[in-house]
This record gives structure tokens, C-alpha cells and sequence, in this order.
């Protein structure tokens, strides 16, 4: 395999693919590093000239998500892409996929803003959240995962860098590919890099817990929620007992009505 140079290639580290590189119960041959964008791309454009079968790996915590591969020549594991460009002022950051969830999270919050997100499973990587696309009960709020997308980096399977979107909210040039690559595992190309919108930590936070006698009164409280104007920011069935967990945020004066509501 001439994937690249060698270990302390420019184009970030290749070694043999071990059993705790599994994916389905495949080893891949080797396993690439890159060490940027630009080196995602080679490692990219030299698989697919050698035809190789290529699995991008984040954190690993969705690797069985979808189709399993029927081979594996190739195992991209995208941990050095790991960076966080926070432009606070606009509610705006741009992190690299490789960046841990958790760590993007800290950083945020640091500076008194949050993406409006849940994560899923402990442990995720940014580019692996938005391959899974999956959203917490925090959408109800502010929208899915893909709605607060707003630019992204992505390396085609042929190695070609392909960008859609950028770092301003409005920003509405070409196609929204962002979109379509969220929710994609992984199947349409490699995400390199992610630009999210933000918003400010709220100031109160409350957790109101509904019990229901049974699932059809669970639906009526719903309904009542849905009609009512104290706005959750998520809402969450508890089964079997069928209550439902009802978050409120917002100012500590202002939460005192909608509690009550």
C-alpha cells in the first residue's frame, strides 16, 4: 500500500490497523492519521486511486450506526483534526471534526454560550455528532442539529475539498450541502470541519416533572404544552411511568409565571 510517505509523513501518521480498530468486526489494513484538511485530502485522493474501501472514525462511540462495511482497506481516524475558532461576538464558532464534544462544550460555556445541542453518547467527536445528525429534546427550542449548521468542510471520497456555507448566519451562497451531509454517516464524504450559530446560556433553568396516569394522558399534557405560552426548551417522556420531564429556561424573574402556567 503507497497511501503515504510513512509514519512521519506530511500528511499525518499511517500505521497497521490492530483489533481495537474494528468496525463490524473488520480490521482495516492501516490506519491514517491526518494531520490537517489539506493532508485528509491526499490520504483521500490516494485511496480512491488505489480503490481502496475507506471508514472515517471520530470517537468511535457511533461506529455501528448504519450499514456496516463489507471491507475495510482503510480506517481514517480524524482525532488531529482538533481546533476551536470562537467568535463570540457573533454567536458563531467554527471547530475541526475532531474536536471532542465535551471540549467544544467547555469552551462555549466559558464564555457564557452554548450549541444548543444534546449530545447523544459520552464521548463524541463534533464531526461524528453531525454525521449522526441526531438532536436531544433541547430541538423543540431551537431546531434540529442541521438547523444550527451554518457552514462545513467535507472531503470527497476522490479527495476534492468541498465548503459550503461559512461563518455568518445569513450567509446564503450555493447550495446548503451542509445539510445533506448531516445525518450522512459518514457516506458522502469526510467532514473536516464544522461552523455552528450559538446562543447565550440561558440565566435560570427549571425541570418540571408531569406525571401521567397513561400514555393517552402523557398526550393530552402534550397537546396542553404544545397550546400553552410558557415555550419549553425540551420536553421528555419518562416511560414506563409516562411523565414527562418539562425544561423551562430563561430569566429567574420570568420563570416564575411560566412554572406556574
Amino acid at each position: 500500500m503507497t497511501l503515504v510517505e510513512g509514519p512521519n509523513a506530511r500528511d499525518g501518521a499511517l500505521r497497521e490497523g490492530t483489533d481495537a480498530d474494528a468496525v463490524g468486526g473488520l480490521v482495516p489494513a492501516r490506519v491514517a492519521r491526518p494531520a490537517d484538511t489539506r493532508g485528509l485530502a491526499r490520504v483521500m485522493a490516494s485511496a480512491a486511486r488505489e480503490g481502496l474501501t475507506v471508514v472515517a472514525r471520530g470517537g468511535g462511540t457511533a461506529l455501528d450506526w448504519g450499514g456496516l462495511p463489507r471491507g475495510l482497506d482503510l480506517l481514517v481516524d480524524t482525532a488531529d483534526l482538533s481546533w476551536t475558532e470562537h467568535i463570540a461576538g457573533d454567536l458563531v464558532v467554527e471547530v475541526g471534526a475532531g474536536t471532542r464534544v465535551a471540549e467544544l462544550y467547555d469552551v462555549l460555556a466559558a464564555a457564557g454560550q452554548r450549541l444548543s445541542a444534546d449530545p447523544v453518547r459520552v464521548g463524541g467527536t463534533v464531526g461524528g455528532m453531525v454525521a449522526t445528525g441526531v438532536s436531544g429534546p433541547r430541538r423543540l427550542l431551537t431546531g434540529a442539529l442541521r438547523d444550527l449548521v451554518i457552514g462545513m468542510t467535507v472531503v470527497r471520497a476522490d479527495g476534492v475539498v468541498a465548503r459550503s456555507g461559512g461563518r455568518v448566519v445569513k450567509n446564503v451562497a450555493g447550495y446548503d450541502l451542509a445539510k445533506l451531509h448531516t445525518g450522512g454517516l459518514g457516506t458522502l464524504g469526510v467532514i473536516a470541519s464544522v461552523a455552528f450559530r450559538l446562543h447565550p446560556l440561558p440565566r435560570a433553568l427549571r425541570v418540571l416533572t408531569l406525571p401521567a396516569s397513561h400514555a393517552e394522558h402523557a398526550e393530552r399534557l402534550l397537546t396542553a404544552l404544545r397550546g400553552c405560552t410558557a415555550t419549553p426548551a425540551a420536553v421528555e417522556l419518562d416511560w414506563p411511568s409516562a411523565s414527562l420531564r418539562v425544561v423551562l429556561e430563561g430569566t429567574p424573574d420570568g420563570l416564575g409565571a411560566r412554572t406556574a402556567e
